[in-house]
């Protein structure tokens, strides 16, 4: 039996070792003048600029990326192409039922809509649209499934499909598992390869992609739109970009800008890849589909198998660093590998002797509320989307597109959806943030362990870490 720690750990994700990190573009050459200006080279930014550019092929856009495209969590994700988005609830509290089921059916479809376009423009990111599987392995668990698949089937018929223990293990063979759910809206995709063909699509439009470009701060245009009394702009160490439109696509990185720091919270998921395992392991276990695999613990887990027969499984380490501060290229702490591994062996134990290829983390941006937004103020010029929540890797796609059509002043119906101008607020300064997201999820895992050693129904204490979330 390995020790638990990784192989490797960092070098940004296990997804860009795969691939081997890519090959540096050009930074910003001086002062800039564009039509619109986006922000952030992860798959906000990415989608956003092919969009618009499609759209008008005519528009001058330059993105900005700190480090380079899909640096961020964009290339460190669990490979999660599904129709959840953060907020749902929260929105038809409200905005009322049927606008937070509008929008649930646009992401239902944005799950095929990025399938479609990577076909389209021959983007090979490993995409295998096998669902998405939910399994609950307490009986706390279980009653929290019945209720979501219960939810699910009043946003409409054939959402979900829920299963009992033997149908579940049919599917998947987890260990102690109680039942499942399983949706059709979900795919499999490797996150690097996903944000690497991205970027080559984009630019294959005409528009410029500047790396090594970290942008220090977004500053307001002073008229409408931007256009009488100075326009929007993005200010690097390379030189300033004057726009139309300065669009933020910078998710769990925004609070690195100049007043952003309590904006959007930069909260830590990490990840482990298991060596390729082999043909008696797959017997035993099934996964042929290749579902999406989650859980209904309060401090849940993600998993995918991958296109090498491995298994990438993610959750919570160390949820969130004082101050905000964001990145380390992706190193986790040998804890948090460790506390995987033992996810990992409780739901596959015959993966025990399975070596730990490689560990990583990276950062999701967290609203005050936990809902995702995007939104245009033409009086400044500038726009904005993500908090996302983890849900992002299809959410992003449905923001790109919500920001074409405010930046292109379309009336339809992406910008009627819910979660566009919505607005929260700001977190808690230091150390109430630090204390408050620490204390939460401390409390999530204790009440996973009071259910894990036999609650029947949800702790009190999940009850209470949802009240200080404030979700």
């Amino acid at each position: 039996m390995s020790s638990g720690v990784a192989g490797a750990n960092g070098g940004v994700s296990f997804w860009w070792g795969r691939r081997g990190l890519p090959e540096a573009r050009p930074a910003l050459p001086g002062d800039l003048d564009v039509d619109v200006c986006v922000v952030g080279g992860g798959y906000t930014g990415l989608w956003t600029a092919y969009h618009l550019k499609k759209a008008d092929p005519g528009l001058r856009i330059a993105v900005l990326e700190a480090r380079f495209c899909g640096y961020g969590a964009s290339g460190r994700n669990g490979g999660w192409l599904y129709n959840g988005f953060a907020g749902r609830g929260a929105f038809a509290r409200r905005y009322g039922r049927e606008r937070a089921a509008a929008m649930q059916r646009v992401m239902d479809a944005a799950v095929g809509e990025v399938a479609d376009t990577l076909a389209a423009e021959g983007i090979d990111a490993d995409l295998v649209r096998g669902g998405v599987l939910e399994v609950a392995r307490t009986p706390a668990q279980l009653a929290r499934l019945k209720e979501f698949a219960a939810a699910e089937r009043t946003y409409g018929p054939g959402r979900v499909e829920e299963l009992d223990a033997a149908q579940t293990r049919a599917r998947l063979r987890v260990e102690g598992v109680l039942g499942g759910v399983w949706s059709p809206y979900g795919a499999r995709v490797q996150p690097a390869a996903l944000a690497a063909g991205l970027a080559r699509a984009v630019e294959g439009l005409g528009v410029a992609v500047y790396e090594g470009t970290p942008v220090t701060a977004i500053r307001a245009g002073t008229g409408a739109g931007g256009r009488a009394g100075g326009r929007p702009s993005a200010a690097t160490p390379h030189g300033t970009v004057t726009a139309q439109y300065v669009l933020r696509a910078t998710e769990g990185f925004t609070a690195g800008l100049a007043g952003e720091r309590r904006t959007w919270l930069p909260m830590n998921s990490a990840m482990i890849a298991t060596e390729p395992l082999p043909p008696s392991f797959w017997a035993g276990t099934g996964w042929e589909g290749r579902e999406l695999l989650g859980d209904f613990a309060h401090a849940y887990m993600y998993a995918q198998r991958t296109a090498d027969d491995r298994i990438a499984l993610g959750g919570r380490g160390v949820p969130y660093r004082f101050g905000s501060r964001t990145d380390t290229d992706g190193t986790t702490q040998e804890a948090t590998v460790r506390q995987l591994r033992e996810i990992l062996h409780a739901f596959f134990p015959a993966a025990r002797a399975a070596r730990i290829d490689h560990a990583w983390a990276g950062v999701l941006g967290v609203p005050r509320d936990w809902c995702a937004t995007v939104d245009l103020d033409r009086r400044t010029g500038l726009g904005w989307a993500g908090g996302y929540v983890g849900s992002g890797v299809t959410t992003a796609n449905l923001a790109g597109r919500t920001l074409r059509d405010l930046v292109l002043g379309h009336d339809t119906e992406l910008t009627r959806l819910p979660w566009v101008g919505h607005t929260v607020r700001r977190w808690e300064p230091e150390p109430l943030r630090w204390l408050g997201v620490h204390a939460l999820y401390a409390v999530y895992h204790a009440a996973d362990r009071q259910e894990s050693a036999g609650r029947p129904t949800t702790s009190p204490l999940a009850r209470l870490g949802d009240l200080v979330a404030g979700r």
